[in-house]
């Protein structure tokens, strides 16, 4: 699917069903509301679906696998080598988001969206890397849009095999470089106030990265108020593969969950480009990285967890899953306050 076709397609959520969900909390016999988030959270998704009786049995997590030519300037403390080994690693489920994912039951799709090197990995890839783009914007506008397009498509597969909701995740080194050029630009904020260390910087690694990306958007002057153009000329492949994900997620009614900083940048980008797709999004945490509550706060959402993670993959996204799957148990199984006979707390 074509981007402007699944644009077109963004509608809002089923107001009704969102309705009914809410009814059903608050007919359980326990204090209104008192699940919090967890309630919340259930009546998003009902909205999204478009009915109330929510089911969350096939649970999925795309990881986006994409290099950047800007880690030649030595901005990260690993080589882009380390992308396509941690890459592999997920096939073989031996990473950390993996061995969570195992534990709770969710589906793990690592896809190579624009690695350096051909993989095992199912490959999407639009190129192999990006441009470095201290020198020349990191692709073009095509690309990008090809990129997105990835992530819309892999939307729609997922659902049409059963999936009845997406955690986004990615993997790339450098990416926390070009999510912070991107942060700088949409936020309209200094670099320093949205960079961090990343996996690990020294202080002097720090000052040099934030002087590349300061000079990357200085050399390029993305355009804020057009997110293809500030995607393609500071961003990443696996960016632009969540970002087509949450399209994707908003055209073909399926929830998709936010990760960390990374994914936070390819959200803020999306609801630009359509600011309905907000209401199709879960958050999970709210990351480490300097910019992580920034973001959300831009994006216009509340994490349902705070950890302290900033690793990436989507550890955060697939760490609320058994959050959302007690809070459906306990909707789907509780006695309500008439079937015990018990007077009906009320909204006061």
């Amino acid at each position: 699917m074509k981007l402007n076709e699944a644009l077109k397609q963004i509608e809002m959520i089923d107001e009704a069903a969102r309705t009914k969900c809410i009814s059903r909390w608050d007919s359980i016999a326990k204090p209104l509301h008192s699940l919090g988030k967890l309630e919340d959270g259930l009546a998003q998704i009902a909205g999204i679906i478009g009915t109330h009786h929510v089911q969350l049995d096939k649970k999925a997590l795309v990881i986006l696998c994409a290099d950047n030519g800007v880690v030649a300037e030595g901005i990260s403390q690993a080589g882009s080598e380390i992308t396509a080994l941690v890459a592999e690693n997920f096939l073989t489920m031996n990473s950390c988001v993996c061995i969570m994912s195992k534990e709770i039951g969710v589906e793990v799709f690592p896809i190579d969206i624009g690695m350096n090197k051909d993989t095992k990995v199912p490959s999407r890839k639009i190129a192999y890397g990006t441009k470095n783009m201290l020198y020349e914007t990191a692709m073009t506008k095509d690309q990008a849009i090809s990129a997105i397009e990835v992530g819309i498509n892999l939307a729609f597969e997922l659902k049409e095999r059963g999936y009845q909701i997406i955690a986004t995740g990615e993997m790339g080194i450098g990416n926390t470089t070009t999510s912070s050029a991107i942060a700088s630009v949409l936020l309209d904020l200094p670099v320093e106030a949205v960079t961090g260390k990343g996996a690990g910087l020294s202080v002097a690694g720090l000052e040099h990265k934030m002087n590349v990306i300061k000079r990357s958007i200085d050399l390029h002057k993305p355009k804020k108020e057009d997110p293809i153009d500030v995607l393609s000329k500071v961003g990443g492949y696996d960016i632009a593969g969540m970002v087509g994900l949450y399209i994707g997620g908003a055209a073909a009614k399926i929830p998709i969950v936010m990760d960390g900083f990374i994914s936070s940048v390819a959200a803020l980008l999306a609801i630009r480009m359509e600011p309905n797709i907000v209401h199709y999004l879960l958050p999970s945490h709210v990351s480490k990285e300097v910019a992580g509550k920034m973001l959300l706060d831009a994006v216009g959402v509340e994490p349902y967890i705070t950890c302290d993670m900033c690793l990436g993959e989507g550890t955060g996204a697939v760490a609320i899953f058994p959050l959302l799957t007690m809070g459906l148990a306990v909707y789907n199984q509780m006695s309500t306050f008439e079937q015990i006979d018990m007077e009906a707390y009320q909204s006061l």
